[in-house]
Formats: structure tokens, sequence, C-alpha cells
């Protein structure tokens, strides 16, 4: 008998979360516009209002995410997951095809066209993959999402390690690796992602945990790892082809697991059956274990259905509270609703500023290296969401500390960056990556259970991506406006016109204005922690009574 890989045995089934961690440690090419901006920016002459407005185009077709969230609940994974390969190897495509010149600059609207499609490629495949994994392990939720928003926190690092190792850094062929390696993943997750059957038991929970921090060390080797090579300055060729290669073993390296439980289930079939009469008589004993249950069942069901019902036409009569399940026009009609979406806005937004220019700021500053730069965003940010989703809900577990807190805490060491940067100090460019690149991650990490926390799961779908509004919105107001507005007012004072600015100057205001901003973000959070106090609290008392229940269980 051969290797059982089908998506419902326990070897198929982790065989598709490790294909959904590799979509995920690709899905971040979004983040990665600062390593062909400049190429776009000197091929098709752009100032750099333009060339921010370019960066914009591609958020927003984060906003058509929409799309996506409506479609995963009609269209099956792999449809949903070919629809994003497709779009993304179209957008980036032709953004290679430009840069490499092999097809004459594009009109300025037909470019942001592209770069549109290749930002909202990304909303199917993250859609796809997050929506199937937190059904196939719903008791397993906080390290699904831990470990899937973590490889995505990575995936810019790895595209750029990656490309500066193998490629010398040629934006031509990074976007060529945008354009064909998230196309031929999301095919492999098409082969092996399935939507299955939750796990039923407690020994699966507990194995599924177990699992799931092996996936937990895995990433953290890969950042460490990334970090590495990023800190340790330029490498010859040999070393560099050296590294890639062991980036590639260990992103590989979870196939370790579905493997295992292959040869597993292949020797428990090789191994002697019960007999029919051990069979038969298990099929008894579990027959008459059932069986009073099946009697008793149905009048329970009906009083049930009934308080149930009781309880339906009481909630329909009053407005939800917070903490409870909201309808998308309730959660709008709530002033907490906008307060989170006030904050999400200044640290989402700010920090999206920052990697969409972080190529300009380290020219700015005399870098001619900054791929550095966007690395030590892309993997800070990975420690960022990996520890604050865990640290945070340990506090819930702990005291009833409200999430929002961590977000206000966030938004203050943001704003401190942002002024280090600002005062352009010798490695204040490297420690502002490493701050902003953990704030965004704490902001991304921790909104999105708050969110659900606050207006419930029923609905949570489309409020999480009326939130997700924030990347364009954020994007255009910080990144489009702010920054290239005063960039180019720069740029044309110190060049006689020019569209190239050099000096801390450049993007000084800038810093300053996002700093502000982040601390608005500080007090929104804060106020918001204030208004949830109650929310978490409740949360809390339910933690600690089902524990104490667990307990006096035990004994």
């Amino acid at each position: 008998m051969g290797f059982q890989f089908s998506p419902t045995s326990p070897a198929g089934k982790w065989l598709g979360f490790v294909t959904a961690v590799w979509v995920q440690a690709i899905s971040g090419n979004n983040y990665t516009f600062s390593n062909y901006s400049d190429a776009l920016k000197s091929l098709m002459a752009l100032t750099q209002l333009q060339l921010n407005n370019l960066s914009v185009a591609k958020d927003v077709g984060k906003a058509f995410g929409l799309l996506a969230g409506l479609a995963s609940d009609r269209l099956p994974t792999p449809i949903i997951l070919l629809i994003g390969s497709i779009e993304g190897f179209i957008g980036y495509g032709v953004q290679w095809l430009v840069v490499s010149r092999r097809i004459q600059p594009l009109p300025y609207w037909q470019m942001c066209i592209f770069l549109c499609m290749g930002g909202n490629s990304t909303t199917w495949m993250n859609t796809a993959i997050l929506v199937t994994c937190m059904r196939n392990f719903r008791k397993n939720r906080g390290p699904v999402s831990g470990i899937l928003k973590g490889y995505v926190g990575l995936s810019t690092a790895i595209f750029t390690d990656l490309c500066s190792a193998l490629f010398s850094e040629n934006p031509s062929t990074f976007l060529l690796m945008l354009a064909i390696v998230p196309f031929f993943v999301c095919l492999t997750a098409i082969l092996f992602l399935r939507e299955i059957p939750p796990s039923s038991t407690s020994g699966e929970e507990k194995e599924e945990t177990r699992y799931f921090g092996v996936f937990n060390v895995v990433a953290v080797v890969v950042a460490v790892y990334l970090l590495a090579f990023d800190v340790t300055g330029t490498h010859g060729r040999v070393f560099s082809k050296a590294f890639a290669v062991i980036l590639l073993i260990l992103l590989a390296s979870p196939l370790s697991i579905p493997l295992y439980l292959a040869v597993q289930n292949l020797n428990r079939s090789n191994s002697k059956p019960n007999s029919d009469v051990e069979r038969h008589v298990t099929e008894l004993l579990l027959t008459q274990e059932t069986t009073p249950e099946i009697e008793t069942k149905p009048e329970a069901v009906v009083e049930e259905t009934a308080e149930k019902s009781e309880e339906d036409v009481q909630i329909k009569r009053r407005r939800p509270v917070i903490g409870e399940d909201h309808t998308i026009v309730e959660a709008l009609s709530t002033i907490d609703f906008w307060i989170l979406f006030g904050s999400f806005l200044c640290g989402v937004g700010t920090g999206l500023a920052v990697m969409n220019n972080m190529g300009q700021m380290g020219l700015a500053l005399g870098y001619v290296d900054v791929s550095i730069f966007v690395s030590l965003t892309s993997i800070w940010g990975f420690f960022g969401r990996i520890l604050s989703g865990s640290i945070s809900e340990y506090f819930i577990k702990k005291a009833g500390t409200p999430r929002p807190l961590w977000n206000a805490a966030s938004q203050i060491l943001m704003a401190v960056g942002y002024i280090l940067m600002a005062m352009a100090l010798p490695g204040s460019l490297h420690i502002g990556s490493i701050v902003v690149g953990i704030c965004y991650g704490v902001r991304v990490a921790v909104t999105v259970p708050t969110a659900s926390e606050l207006f419930g799961l029923k609905y949570y779908g489309l409020i999480y991506n009326i939130l997700i509004l924030n990347l364009p919105l954020g994007s255009f107001l910080f990144s489009g406006l702010l920054a290239g507005f005063l960039y180019d007012a720069q740029a044309t004072q110190t060049a006689g016109g020019g569209n190239t600015c050099i000096g801390a100057h450049c993007y000084r205001l800038v810093f300053v204005v996002m700093a502000i901003a982040c601390i608005v973000g500080f007090g929104l959070d804060v106020l918001l922690a204030i208004r949830t106090k109650s929310v978490y609290f409740k949360i809390y008392a339910s933690k600690k009574s089902n524990k104490s229940r667990a307990v006096s269980n035990c004994h």
C-alpha cells in the first residue's frame, strides 16, 4: 500500500496546511514595491508624487477584497486560488515586461490598472487560505492566524533576500519572480488544500496544537535566518547561493509532518487488524452507549430550539451591545467601530507610507543598497505579528487586559520611530525600519481578533474587509498625498526643478506629521480600551469560569 494523501486523511489535511503556509510566504508581494519602484520612476520619468500614486494604485487593489470575501461563500477554494494566481501573473507580468524593456512603457493609467491587479491578487489568495484553514482547524484558530499572518510578514524578506542572493537585486528579475513564483505555489495549493471536517476529539485537538508548535518553531528559525543574512552585510556569490538553498530547505521542512503521518498510516495499515469478533463487540458497546442519548435527544432539542427562538426574538427587538454579533449596518452605526477604524488608519496608513517609500528614503540618506531596510521591516513585522497575538491573549486570560491597549502601545513606539527617522542620525533608518515593522505587525495582528470580539463573528468577514479599506485609504493619504507632495516640494527647491531629492530634509516633515498621527491613534486606542473594558472583563470571567469547571471535573 502507498502513502495516503487524500485531503480527508491526517497526512492530506496537514499537507494542505503546508501548502497554505507556502502561499502566505509569497502573498506579501504587495509590500515589495520599494524594491523596483526606482526602476519604474526612472524608466517612466515620474515625479515622486506620480510614483507614490502608483503605490496607492496597488493598495487600492485591496479595496476590492470584498469581492473575494463574498466569493469565498460561493466558490470552492481551488477556484478562488486560481483567480488570485492568474490575476497576479498578469499584473506583475506586465510590470516585468515594462521594466525589462521588452515592451515600451505603458501609459500611466494603464500601469495603475496592472499594479491594482497585482495588489488585488493577494486578497483572493489570503481569503482562500484564511477561510479554509480557519474552518479546518476551528479549535486552534489562534495558532492558525498567527502562523499564516506571520509568514505574510516574512514574505517580503523571503522574496527580497532570494532575489538579492540569486540575481544581484535586478529589479526586472525581481518582478519576474513576483509573477511566476506565486502562480506555481498557488497551483500546488489548488491540488492539496480543501475544506475538510474539523477535529472532533480532544486527542485530535492536542495533536493539532503539537504540530502547530512545530510550525511556529520553523517560522522563528526562518525569521532569524533571514535576519542574520541581512545584518551580516555583503556576501559572496557562493555564500549567497548556499543561503538561498538552505532557505528553500527550511521553507520545505514542514513537509516532515504530513510525511510522518503518512508513514504512520502505512505502518498501521500493514499491522494485523482487529479480529471480526473484536470489531463486532466494539460496535455493540458503542451502540449501547449512544442509544439512550438518541432516545432522549428529540425532547431536549425541541426545548433548546424553543429557548433559542425566544432569545432570537428578544435580540431582534433591541440593538446589540458591544461584544455581541452585529450586522454591517449595526457595526457602522457604533462609535466604537469608527474609533477602531480611525486608530487602525493611523497605524497602518503611516506604516504603509514607510514601506512604499523606503527605497526613496534610503537613497535620500545616501544608501546605495536599500533592500536591507525592506527586509528589516518585513522580518520584524513577523515578530510583531506572531508575538502580539499570543501576548495579548495571555493577558486577557490573566487579567482581562483590553486588547486595544496593545495597539496603543504600538502607536507610541511607532511615533518614537518616526521621530528618530526625522532626526536622521547614523543608524536611525535601521532602527526606524525595525520599529515600524514591529508596530505594523502588532497593529495588524491585534486588530483582527479585536474586531471579532467587539462585533461578533456572524458577519465578521465583511466587517473585517471594511476595516481593511484603511490600507488603500491610508496609502493614499500618507503615501500618495503627504509623502508625495512634500518630497516633490523639497526636490524642486534643491534640484532646480528635478524629481530627485538628496538629504535628511527630504522626508523630515513627513516623519513629523506621521508621528503626530500616531499620537492621535494612541489616544483613540486608549479611548477604545476604556469603552470596551467590560467586554474584556466578561471574556476573562468566562475563561476563568471554564478553567475552574475543568479543574473541578478532574477532581
